[in-house]
């Protein structure tokens, strides 16, 4: 198969969903870079070969409106990247309501902006362990495997819990769009392109595409790469789905990174999978340091955690510090959220600066998002895989003390309990 040059560009509505894009397509040995903004010439004339390009971006915590009035400039930026498919990268949990992170709003306004009549979507990927089967989204956790709409963390989601599994029923509240389907009987169908072609002739705006296994994922990248749209929806799977295409199905493995003395972490998760990789990473000896979220949220509260997180280090220590060790533990929303990320990375910023460290994380959607932009951190490229969706990455930035400094920006679901200390390398 013969591929164009420039593959893929998207935009991740965060950080941690970015670097899952990243891991994606880096890992195949297709060059790919992330920026963590809209790059000046200069910047993007250093990854001008690169096959794919990204863009982390804040849209999942934000309001339609907010979308309206910014995204467009992003997807025009896209749009004049010139590759062949661009991508509105969301969660693979697809967490959104019509009033925060509606991916909706953001397909209507990419649609304009591309000028398509029809937007596929994907959210299934099974490296993730995600699987979408008759328009309905499932997630597993440990040995068990729920409806979103059942998942024991996604159901609760602090600001965007699901409360329903069919993803056209759930997208349908946040958009006038018709919603169509290409479903896993029609995948398994001697013409799947036939199938996908024949929802669009009956209107469908937006056409998810199930994938629940690796047959269904190779097709449903078939299917995609040969409708050759504009513009598309959907979680990583967008690019398994399309790298299984292109390369043959897939998943490189998870490897420890060379080991380094310590890391620092800084972590604003509320999920379980999280508050257990902290109590892992506590009882291995790392020093956790619990962040007073009202004193820090007042202006006061980080001075003291921040001087105990260099202490720590300075006795070649690993740190985490973190907002939260369990899902009952209620963190502010809105505005107040996105204010403790941000105070939290500036404070995170000084540890590094003051300590040294060249290994870090930062682990939640939202906390990366809004942390991460505090880290005077240009673009990022990838290292190597710690596991599927949380990359270990190289910084690139004008500031020579994070020029070369090694970060992972992780999702609060992804990773086993000792992803912590599998950071430190091997």
């Amino acid at each position: 198969m013969t591929l164009p040059r420039r593959l893929l560009a998207w935009y991740g509505d965060d950080f941690t969903g970015s670097t899952d894009v990243l891991d994606v397509l880096a890992s195949r040995g297709l060059e790919t870079v992330l920026f963590l903004e809209i790059p000046d010439e200069a910047l993007l004339a250093r990854f001008a070969d690169y096959r794919a390009i990204g863009l982390a971006g804040i849209a999942r915590g934000e309001s339609p409106e907010w979308m309206s009035r910014n995204l467009p400039e992003i997807f025009e930026w896209m749009k004049g990247l010139g590759a062949p498919v661009c991508h509105y990268k969301v969660c693979s949990t697809f967490d959104s309501s019509p009033e925060v992170g509606s991916i909706g709003r953001a397909i209507e306004i990419g649609r304009d902006v591309f000028e398509c009549t029809c937007v596929p979507a994907i959210v299934g990927a099974p490296a993730l362990r995600r699987y979408m089967a008759f328009g309905n989204l499932f997630a597993t956790v440990g040995a068990d495997t729920y409806r979103i709409d059942r998942h024991p963390t996604m159901s609760r989601h602090p600001v965007t819990p699901m409360h329903e599994g069919d993803l056209r029923l759930h997208l349908g509240a946040q958009t006038r769009l018709r919603i169509g389907l290409v479903d896993v009987l029609d995948l398994c169908a001697q013409d799947p392109d036939a199938r996908a072609a024949a929802r669009m002739r009956e209107g469908a705006e937006i056409l998810f595409i199930d994938v629940f296994d690796e047959e269904t994922l190779v097709r449903a990248g078939r299917v995609l790469w040969n409708l050759r749209p504009p513009f598309v929806a959907g979680s990583s799977g967008v690019e398994y789905a399309l790298a299984a295409h292109w390369l043959g199905p897939a998943n490189p493995p998870s490897t420890a990174p060379p080991r380094v003395d310590r890391v620092a972490i800084l972590s604003g998760s509320c999920s379980p999978v999280t508050a257990a990789q902290i109590h892992h990473a506590a009882s291995v000896g790392f020093a956790a340091i619990r962040l007073d979220v009202r004193a820090i949220l007042e202006g006061a509260g980080a001075e003291r955690a921040a001087n105990e997180a260099v202490e720590a280090l300075a006795n070649d220590r690993s740190v985490v510090l973190y907002t939260s060790s369990s899902d009952a533990d209620r963190l502010p929303l809105g505005d107040a959220r996105n204010a403790l990320a941000e105070r939290a990375g500036r404070m995170f910023r000084g540890v590094l600066d003051r300590s040294g460290v060249r290994r870090a994380m930062v682990a939640g959607g939202d906390t990366s998002s809004h942390a991460g932009r505090q880290l005077s951190i240009g673009a990022l490229t990838f290292l190597g895989r710690i596991a599927p969706g949380a990359p270990l990455c190289r910084a690139w930035s004008n500031d020579p003390s994070r020029d070369g400094m090694e970060i992972v920006f992780k999702g609060g679901q992804l990773g086993g309990p000792d992803f912590f200390e599998r950071l430190l390398g091997a």
